[in-house]
């Protein structure tokens, strides 16, 4: 079936509004990875255990995949020459809320790194730094992911059958 004029426009909004989107998320998301790549060349990482190293690395590395799950529609979009289908409009907008996964652990993964740093000497290290970065996982999938779920949830609930 071809797409009639008015959903093709409605589908090439629905994809610039996508775009924009990622647009807002997008710096944030690198100053991030800057900072993430800055802390290698201090002093003190040399001094930390390989597992807290391998901790940053593994967070960096979850950063980057959700760089490129967030610059991806605007390139996908811009491959197709602008015109968006329903089909791009779907996957686009699952690979930006899917975005928000790697980059809620890549950010738990620093947290530990960081409270590891930041115990030091403390006899409950370990136990800080784990808790922290489940804290922070748990946070950011609640405000991210079961939010938005629930709300959805309630407003279909609400819609008049």
């Amino acid at each position: 079936m071809e797409q009639t004029h008015d959903e093709h426009e409605l589908h090439d909004m629905e994809m610039r509004n996508i775009i924009e989107e990622a647009r807002v998320v997008l710096p944030g998301v690198q100053a991030l990875f800057g900072f993430q790549t800055i802390a290698v060349f201090n002093d003190r990482f040399e001094d930390l255990a390989y597992y807290a190293k391998l901790c940053h690395a593994l967070g960096m590395i979850m950063v980057i995949i959700s760089v490129a799950m967030v610059m991806t529609p605007a390139i996908y979009y811009r491959t197709c020459r602008g015109h968006a289908t329903a089909a791009m409009v779907k996957s686009s907008s699952r690979m930006i809320r899917g975005a928000l996964a790697p980059l809620a652990a890549g950010l738990a993964l620093d947290m530990f790194t960081v409270i590891h740093v930041v115990a030091t000497g403390m006899s409950a290290r370990m136990v800080f730094s784990v808790g922290a970065a489940l804290g922070t996982l748990a946070l950011l999938s609640g405000l991210w992911f079961f939010v938005p779920r629930n709300a959805r949830r309630m407003a279909k609930k609400q819609q008049p059958d």
